[in-house]
């Protein structure tokens, strides 16, 4: 059995020895510039410390929780291009950087290198793995479009937008939750237990996400406040301002979002006090202690032991800033 710090190595090493030098050049070197890039890596550490609960041997996981992260920043270099982004993680996108074809093409190689990745996988747990990375990619790419179609649409629902990022977001982390569980040979009620966790650990993580954006730092976020404020973006917070607004509040928040000729911090600071008006701070703190406690009963319902199952106890309370 691995600890955390040693698995967050693991991972980190894994990643920065992955060969992704070629020729042409031009192709292989965004795809190199996007991985080095880092992040959180909270998919891969998902995958091998789902696997160190049921085997001792948590690094045969590897590959495929690179397959993971790999395709994670596949979908990140597609998402800047539909999103018109000049930066990702205080750097320069691909997008940005080299053009739209090049996030095009490259990212479209990332996803097939994913694959080749998975192919290191132990046989006797590789359709298993198949066919939950295809479930869950195919799942990620359903959530996009949902999010997409919001843009055009001012009747989403509280519903809906959960359903859209249970697909884009928390997906994504319960298959590679569940990558790892199937190479450390957990059994079936095991597997659904970590789904429920990692899914519940996925929406607290979105919701605090949109929590940050508008009452975060930008040194947290690793990007300037409020941006989903100015893109006038169906977040949390702006669907249930609109849910508890009376008809001139919510008036007044759909013109503010609409007035393109108001300053940004002008714009940020009168949709940030109708929010307080209203309370959307508290129902956003709310519904991410809901969703994060029923991610920790998930896990406190495997059937394993505790100082196995404590390594990702450790990153999920890191993830959302808990000490318990």
């Amino acid at each position: 059995m691995y600890t955390l710090s040693e698995l967050q190595k693991a991972v980190a090493n894994y990643m920065n020895h992955l060969d992704v030098d070629g020729d042409p050049h031009s192709l292989y070197e965004p795809i190199a510039y996007s991985i080095s890039a880092g992040g959180k890596r909270i998919r891969p550490m998902l995958t091998v410390l789902a696997c160190n609960i049921f085997s001792d041997n948590a690094l045969q996981a590897l590959p495929a929780a690179a397959a993971l992260e790999v395709f994670h920043t596949f979908t990140l270099l597609h998402d800047d291009i539909m999103d018109n982004a000049p930066t990702r993680r205080g750097k320069p996108s691909v997008y940005g950087k080299w053009g739209a074809n090049a996030a095009i093409l490259s990212g479209d190689a990332m996803m097939i290198y994913s694959y080749k990745l998975l192919q290191q996988t132990p046989v006797e747990f590789l359709p298993a793995v198949l066919g939950c990375f295809n479930y869950t990619a195919m799942t990620v790419c359903e959530g996009q479009q949902c999010d997409m179609n919001f843009e055009k649409r001012e009747d989403v629902s509280m519903e809906e937008y959960m359903d859209m990022i249970n697909k884009k977001t928390a997906a994504l982390l319960a298959g590679s939750t569940i990558i790892g569980a199937i190479q450390g040979g957990a059994d079936p009620q095991n597997r659904q237990h970590l789904f429920v966790f990692a899914t519940e650990l996925g929406l607290a993580f979105q919701l605090q996400d949109d929590l940050l954006d508008a009452y975060g730092t930008e040194e947290k976020l690793g990007k300037p406040i409020g941006g989903d404020i100015l893109e006038a973006k169906k977040s949390f917070l702006l669907l249930a301002a609109l849910q508890r607004a009376d008809v001139n509040q919510k008036g007044e928040i759909l013109a503010i979002l609409k007035d393109n000729t108001m300053a940004p911090a002008d714009k940020i600071s009168r949709v940030l006090a109708l929010y307080n008006t209203l309370g959307v701070k508290e129902m956003a703190e709310a519904k991410i202690n809901e969703h994060f406690n029923k991610a920790m009963e998930a896990l406190d319902s495997l059937d394993a032991e505790a100082e196995r199952v404590a390594p990702l106890r450790e990153l999920a309370l890191g993830l959302l800033g808990r000490n318990k």
